[in-house]
């Protein structure tokens, strides 16, 4: 409320206050009540409202209405109008609120504002009334009209009734405690489609089918690790007949550590805007945390040790917290105290506390203190509230956003805070934790939150029960994430098949199943990729040397020599001079990935089946030349060749060393359920490889027959290369160099105008609509052109039967083999002996299906 004039003899409002308290709380006689008033020195009249209305007042208020009011049906909503944004849900400006009767009764700063029975004399009638314009309430918003204020007056002149059922207070915290609700009795074994199928009783709705494993596996691939399943793992999971082979394959994809923390990258960069490449922040303003980021994905840190880290920074965690400086004037709002109260809010406890960063949210029920006590955790010194860029010259209580789980000392020195906000965030009591991660990851994977928005954790999810189990589950688990990911991909709900599901959430929302889904802007560009064999051959900086498989950074799984046509290159040296190595390598299968690590003192060049191969080359002999020569190979014989050219104008040391990574994947079998699904299938360079001088004419794939076995001349650790560390470590980062994730590397005009964002901000969710922006970047941007076109001359290169072409095109972008009328297209368009041109248009033709671009 307003402040009003001091009553008569009372020099501050404050006595009054307390007269009004203990006079209604007594016992007191009248007697010992005028002595206590004596004793305060207050004079002979003492008013327990505040100051007596003038006649004036008096009479531009509009008449009580005529009739009996209800509370429910004619104060309530005008109440809940026009002054619970100010007086209710927590609020209580002018120290006054309205949440129960008892509260409404009680004084403000200026006094009690009611004076029951009697409406004419009480002070909350006059503001409403606005029978002093310059105090008129509400203050913001529509004022109230005649017949609301008779209403209002009628009330209080008849006593002030209240239904007991009704309070304007803050409700109590949803989604807060942690609650483990019973299985529902079902029929269902997994868990999760016990609570389904009893959702579905509960709705009348008939549970569906699943999807056929062509959908599912196509589906689950792109969920998991980003990528599309190539032909062969198709073909094998489609001839598989064991009856639990869909959560088999769930747990082999999720083994596979290196692709599902590149492509779960993306989404945690989102959350935890990293990978911020913009312009605007200082010198040293922003730190990125992909790698430890990347360690954490690979690791699977437990859930509560991976916010911990964050919330109480580690070495290489800091940029979340840190936030970003900005250069210049900015809101205060956005300074880093504020940004990390912000972050940590949103991400991990579900709560926006953008507006209240600057006011009193109006969306919602969190204050500006509230916003200002989390950030003041972060601050070095105290942190005045700054309303609406205006110094309030406040300093708000430290606190948590949930004072109910715990408290932070206020006078503990900053590393102690963080550590016991750490603590307050992931202790077991906090339910809210547990239950944001869980709703993220059911919306990810099936397009929309058990509870929505994502980010208004308050609200009550479509199933609660569901919800609370799964949280619970992921606790009881030691907070594993994969482990809550595999019980969401292995149960029927998330293979039912997809529905259309609303772009902006409906008040009333019935599950049915999984929403269709865009790819995202990384699952595109990978998508090509697998296509076209064309990857990014670089990765960020940052991630350069921790793209690496855990535990393999020591130690090759196959074995590799420096090799050379004299074994004394390595210690007396040769002349400058040319040779050439050759190496038959046999193929049964396709491997799902082949790349070629050359070390050369001092230059090579690679060839495979007589054509050059392109590359991250090195003129360095210390570093890895790689080549990703997956695209070029064939079933049955290839013909590895390297040219390796020893420079100089004198004698000096000379050597060649190769190393295959070589990968195939498959389906383990029932007698191998207990192995691993990928296969390596290394070899290096060593005494069996061929060598010539001077090479000439078509040496790439002539007969060898007249060439000499290559000469070992030692381990890679040898003198004076001594280049096993770096090799070790560049083959178990096989991933990284010539076949790089879009995750991996910064957003191009095709990855934006897909949606990937710029992570200035929080991103909890991209959006899916289709703009104009990404219809121009998708028929006319030449990020998109380039990839296509480099795309259609390496599969003329490797794929020159335009039949075989054409029908692994389909299969791998579509997970399907093309239709007898769409092959028939397809050779019109590439021919039967394939051409760059036709392939390319039927890349086009591919990129732009909705079959491509969407997860059904």
């Amino acid at each position: 409320m307003a402040k009003a004039p001091h009553p008569k003899g009372l020099p501050n409002p404050n006595l009054a206050r307390i007269v009004y308290s203990v006079h209604s709380t007594g016992p007191f006689s009248a007697l010992a009540f005028r002595w206590f008033l004596g004793l305060l020195s207050l004079g002979e009249w003492v008013a327990v409202s505040a100051a007596a209305p003038t006649l004036e007042a008096i009479q531009k208020l509009p008449p009580a209405v005529g009739r009996s009011v209800d509370f429910r049906k004619d104060v309530e909503p005008i109440l809940g109008a026009s002054c619970v944004k100010c007086h209710g849900r927590g609020k209580a400006n002018g120290d006054w609120k309205l949440d129960t009767r008892e509260t409404f009764l009680l004084p403000g700063e200026s006094g009690p504002a009611v004076v029951v029975g009697n409406s004419a004399q009480s002070y909350f009638i006059h503001l409403v009334a606005g029978t002093d314009p310059d105090s008129a309430m509400p203050k913001k918003g529509s004022k109230l009209t005649s017949e609301q204020v008779g209403i209002l007056r009628a009330w209080v002149d008849q006593g002030l009734k209240w239904d007991p059922q009704v309070s304007f207070a803050q409700p109590p915290a949803n989604n807060l405690k942690p609650r483990r609700p019973e299985l529902p009795a079902g029929r269902a074994a997994h868990p999760v489609d016990r609570f389904i199928e009893s959702y579905f009783s509960r709705h009348g709705i008939a549970v569906p089918k699943t999807v056929d494993d062509r959908m599912f596996l196509r589906r689950v691939s792109l969920d998991i690790t980003g990528l599309l399943p190539t032909p062969e793992v198709q073909e094998a999971f489609l001839k598989d007949r064991r009856k639990d082979k869909r959560a088999t394959y769930v747990r082999q994809l999720l083994d596979d550590k290196p692709r599902y923390a590149q492509h779960w990258l993306s989404f945690w960069n989102d959350l935890l805007r990293n990978d911020y490449a913009g312009t605007g922040y200082i010198d040293g303003g922003r730190k990125q945390i992909s790698p430890w980021l990347y360690q954490a994905l690979l690791d699977n840190k437990p859930y509560d040790q991976f916010v911990a880290e964050l919330v109480n920074p580690v070495n290489g965690s800091e940029g979340f917290t840190k936030g970003i400086v900005w250069r210049g004037t900015v809101n205060a709002s956005m300074t880093p105290p504020l940004q990390a109260a912000q972050n940590i809010g949103q991400v991990f406890m579900g709560v926006n506390l953008k507006c209240a960063s600057c006011h009193d949210s109006f969306i919602d029920d969190w204050q500006l203190s509230d916003a200002y006590g989390l950030a003041g955790i972060y601050a070095d010194g105290a942190l005045e509230m700054v309303l609406c860029d205006k110094p309030t010259g406040k300093v708000a209580p430290l606190k948590f956003l949930f004072p109910e789980l715990g408290s932070v000392d206020p006078k503990a020195p900053k590393t102690n805070r963080l550590e016991q906000l750490a603590r307050l965030i992931t202790q077991r009591e906090n339910g809210r934790l547990s239950r944001t991660i869980v709703n993220r990851l059911w919306a990810r994977l099936l397009g929309r939150g058990l509870v929505e928005p994502l980010d208004v954790m308050q609200n009550t999810a479509w199933d609660p029960d569901l919800l609370d189990w799964l949280a619970e589950d992921l606790v009881a688990h030691q907070w594993d994430l994969k482990r809550t990911l595999e019980l969401i991909l292995s149960s029927r709900a998330y293979q039912f098949p997809s529905v259309n599901v609303p772009e902006k959430p409906e008040a009333e929302y019935t599950f049915k199943g999984p929403a269709i889904r865009r790819l995202t802007a990384e699952q595109f560009r990978d998508a090509l990729s697998s296509i076209t064999g064309i990857w990014a051959e670089k990765p960020s900086g940052d991630l350069d040397r921790l793209l690496a498989e855990p535990g393999s950074s020591k130690k090759l799984r196959g074995n590799a020599f420096w090799i050379w046509s004299d074994a004394h290159a390595g210690t007396t040296g040769v002349p400058p001079e040319t040779n050439a190595f050759r190496k038959d390598w046999v193929v049964s299968a396709l491997p799902s990935e082949a790349t070629v690590f050359v070390h050369a003192d001092n230059s090579a060049k690679v060839f495979l089946n007589g054509k050059k191969v392109r590359g991250t080359e090195s003129s360095d002999w210390m570093q890895s030349s790689v080549y990703d020569v997956r695209g070029l190979l064939r079933v049955g014989t290839n013909i590895l060749a390297i040219e390796a050219v020893n420079g100089g104008d004198s004698i000096n040391p000379a050597g060649l060393l190769v190393y295959a990574r070589v990968l195939q994947t498959e389906l383990k079998s029932k007698k191998q359920a207990g192995s691993p699904a990928e296969a390596f299938l290394d070899f290096g360079s060593d005494a069996s490889w061929r060598v010539k001088k001077n090479p000439s004419g078509d040496w790439q794939t002539s007969s060898t027959e007249r060439w000499l076995a290559a000469d070992i001349l030692g381990v890679p650790a040898m003198s004076p290369w001594n280049i096993e560390s770096t090799l070790a470590q560049n083959v178990s980062g096989r991933q990284v160099y010539g076949s790089v994730r879009a995750s991996l590397i910064p957003a191009d005009p095709l990855a934006l105008a897909l949606g990937r964002p710029n992570r200035e901000q929080v991103i909890t969710t991209r959006q899916s609509m289709a703009t104009t922006i990404q219809a121009l970047e998708l028929t006319n941007g030449e990020s998109l052109a380039k990839l296509l076109k480099r795309g259609s001359e390496k599969l003329v290169a490797t794929h020159p039967d335009g039949r075989a072409l054409a029908q692994r095109v389909f299969q791998q972008g579509l997970s399907r083999p093309p239709t007898r009328q769409e092959l028939a297209l397809a050779l019109e368009l590439v021919g039967k002996k394939s051409h760059s041109d036709g392939v390319e248009d039927l890349l086009w033709s591919l990129a732009l299906l909705p079959e491509f671009q969407l997860t059904y």
